[in-house]
């Protein structure tokens, strides 16, 4: 779930702060990234979905927005859509860029995930053109207890694409999707991945079941299923942390290093804050040039919680994904006005 006030639209405003922050630091929410003829792309909620591009994943410069205008079926699913496009996805499948989104009241699962598609992610080239595709997965309150929200794609070992998506409500959800990418899968086949207590029994409201954010990263024979636990989105109140569990299979059950099923709260800790960056969360992870990277926003204390794009080192110890909680304060992303 996402909330946004006027301070957290993606804005060029400049940072200080007391260790050293020493350039304009790139603004994101949601931050999810891919790689298009040797260049970075990193893309943000926010309105149309904005995105930077980076040769070197630490100097970004801001591109524009995917979308010109909001999808013209936004409103039909949610009339108290705000403009905001929550939670993109982005993925390179057979010479096209998928980036998935979606479309929500904050608190309600009036929610759709769309995506549109486009060959190059480089606005300069002559084929750019991102074409919406529509929606492809959508909930309704009080026929479903779920929240079509925080789209994030996955294939198997086999190549088949999955879609991991929700919040709150009864959890996260995994459905099959068919070739195209857009559209679920015939016959329909669904899993659950994860969800915490919730102790809401009217499914028209969220409940206190805090997690959000799914996305599945294969590494080693394993799949790990990293998630948001907490509150997101309330300034220096925010709480937002991100777990992991690991899986044989795609489709779970997946536990957390203790054995806990994730389908009863579980979730191994990864990464939270400190006193300069607070509500860590909705984080991918990729592998870029051999090594792997988890991509999440944090919050600067000393920046009045301005939400940031940060980029840190993933190490593996016995199996399990860690990041050094001190790369926080040292790993740094610049705005910059062109291209390095």
């Amino acid at each position: 779930m996402r909330l946004f006030r006027t301070a957290l639209l993606p804005l060029l405003v400049c940072c200080s702060a007391s260790y050293n922050v020493l350039a304009k630091q790139v603004e994101v929410h949601d931050p999810v990234m891919a790689v298009d003829n040797g260049v970075y792309y990193a893309f943000s909620t926010g309105p149309g979905i904005t995105f930077y591009a980076s040769k070197d994943m630490k100097n970004w410069q801001l591109m524009g927005r995917a979308f010109a205008t909001e999808p013209s079926w936004a409103k039909k699913v949610a009339p108290e859509f705000n403009g905001h496009l929550w939670a993109p996805d982005v993925v390179h499948h057979n010479g096209q860029f998928y980036l998935y989104y979606s479309v929500s009241a904050f608190g309600k699962n009036t929610s759709a995930i769309g995506v549109t598609t486009t060959p190059t992610l480089d606005p300069q080239a002559k084929n750019y053109q991102w074409v919406d595709q529509g929606i492809v997965l959508q909930s309704v309150p009080n026929r479903d207890d779920w929240n079509a929200i925080d789209p994030a794609v996955a294939f198997d070992k086999k190549g088949t694409p999955w879609l991991a998506f929700g919040s709150f409500w009864n959890g996260l959800k995994l459905v099959k999707l068919d070739p195209s990418l857009t559209k679920i899968a015939e016959p329909e086949e669904w899993y659950n991945l994860a969800r915490r207590p919730n102790n809401e029994s009217d499914e028209a409201k969220a409940g206190n079941g805090a997690i959000e954010a799914p996305f599945i990263f294969y590494k080693n024979g394993y799949y790990y299923l990293f998630v948001s636990f907490d509150l997101c989105c309330r300034g220096m109140d925010s709480t937002y942390n991100i777990r992991v569990g690991r899986s044989k299979t795609i489709q779970g059950p997946y536990f957390d290093k203790a054995g806990k099923s994730m389908l009863e709260g579980g979730g191994t800790l990864v990464l939270k804050g400190n006193k300069n960056w607070v509500a860590l969360g909705h984080n991918a992870a990729y592998t870029f040039k051999g090594k792997d990277y988890m991509v999440f926003h944090a919050y600067e204390t000393a920046d009045n919680a301005l939400q940031k794009l940060r980029i840190l080192p993933i190490h593996w110890k016995q199996g399990w994904p860690t990041v050094v909680q001190s790369d926080l304060d040292t790993h740094k992303t610049n705005l910059v006005n062109k291209l390095p």
